[in-house]
């Protein structure tokens, strides 16, 4: 959707001041912040440390991508970030709200009217139209269905003419669509996107993404994705690097060749260690 000539110029437009850089932006500022995060599966010798004391901060309506070797600590990450799952120390900020001082029920609230999601299985409802599967969040939420809501966000992912179709009347690209159509009905403050073109071709991929980095750029959504594809992950303002459960680095303004490069040495690092442990 987006040619690689406008994903540099939003990437320069988009480019972090030394201030942000190097000064983490203020709570009001961020859309999620991490403070000391850490999160282990399991106990004693066979424990799995999958985040070890992660600080991030995640500025109001950019795109961040994280990425990291097979067993990084990505996905925990995103359900951490999401409110997903509980961290066992440290603190989740959604702008100034603490997640992790919240009841399950609140939680839950929450997820419903403030953060969107995609996955790369599109996760709708087969029995449902598309109209009705973009309005499910709002239903979940306890809120009137608003059919020119929906009818917008079908639009902006260019389905305004499917709303009566079901799924399985849709390619793979166009229920990826419906299902960004869905995570956005709410407005949410925060989209997590867990490998959405995973399950994607290569020009499907690219116009899922275009309309991921539309979401920031036109209506100032915040998007947070964990991928494996550096082409993907080009598309984003921010490249957050993982190993080992820890931050190793980050990217702005990121190529493909750059961030497979990073790649690249993360996976020979993680190797050595492992080698030597």
């Amino acid at each position: 959707m987006f040619g690689r000539g406008g994903r540099e110029a939003r990437r320069a437009k988009r480019a972090p001041s030394e201030s942000t850089r190097h000064g983490a932006p203020t709570s009001v500022d961020c859309a999620v912040r991490l403070d000391g995060v850490t999160k282990s599966y399991g106990r004693g010798a066979a424990a799995v440390h999958a985040l070890r004391g992660i600080d991030l901060a995640i500025p109001r309506g950019t795109f961040t991508a994280v990425m990291g070797p097979s067993g990084s600590g990505k996905s925990t990450f995103l359900h951490c970030a999401a409110g997903l799952d509980a961290p066992d120390r440290g603190q989740v900020l959604l702008g100034t709200d603490d997640l992790t001082t919240m009841k399950e029920n609140e939680l839950t609230r929450l997820r419903r009217t403030r953060l969107g999601f995609v996955f790369q299985a599109f996760n709708l409802l087969p029995s449902l139209t598309v109209e009705k599967n973009v309005l499910l969040p709002l239903r979940l939420a306890g809120q009137r269905p608003d059919r020119r809501r929906a009818a917008e966000v079908l639009a902006m992912v260019g389905l305004d003419s499917q709303g009566r179709r079901r799924p399985a009347q849709l390619s793979g690209g166009q229920q990826q669509r419906v299902a960004i159509a869905r995570a956005l009905v709410t407005r949410p403050d925060v989209l997590f996107a867990d490998e959405p073109t995973g399950a994607l071709d290569t020009t499907t991929a690219a116009e899922v993404l275009g309309l991921l980095r539309r979401a920031v750029d036109a209506g100032g959504a915040t998007v947070v994705m964990v991928t494996h594809d550096p082409v993907a992950a080009s598309y984003a303002d921010r490249v957050v690097f993982l190993a080992a459960g820890s931050l190793a680095g980050e990217l702005y303004r990121p190529t493909p060749e750059a961030i497979a490069a990073r790649m690249v040495d993360l996976s020979r690092t993680t190797t050595r260690q492992e080698a030597a442990a």
